[in-house]
């Protein structure tokens, strides 16, 4: 599957330890939770080297140092997720569309009512 080829891509990564790393879409074939163990497990991998993740799920790029919002192949805005977020409509729109169901699912379970 090809989430079974992004988890064996990374495992090649850690191996090979590289300087640089360049991670296209590397969890876009996983579940969430496989996205979050893939994530702890990069986070160690990218300390220490520069890296350069192209994602679509911002859920991948939150940590970053900085973000760089394409927009028909323009950058659009950049800054880091908190400033995005404030200052980016596009980027808190996306982010918004991305996350909403999984805050409205939480703030049910809080309140006492179903998921």
């Amino acid at each position: 599957s090809g989430g079974q080829k992004q988890r064996l891509a990374i495992a090649r990564a850690l191996l090979k330890d590289p300087r640089i790393l360049i991670l296209d879409d590397a969890t876009s074939a996983v579940d969430t939770e496989t996205e979050r163990l893939i994530q702890l497990a990069l986070e160690r991998l990218m300390q220490g080297r520069t890296s350069f993740i192209i994602a679509q799920r911002l859920g991948t790029v939150r940590a970053a140092d900085l973000i760089l919002v394409l927009d028909r192949g323009r950058i659009a805005a950049r800054g880091s997720h908190e400033e995005l977020l404030n200052s980016s409509g596009l980027y808190a729109e996306i982010y918004h569309r991305q996350f909403r169901p999984q805050e409205t699912a939480v703030a049910r379970a809080l309140a006492g009512g179903s998921a």
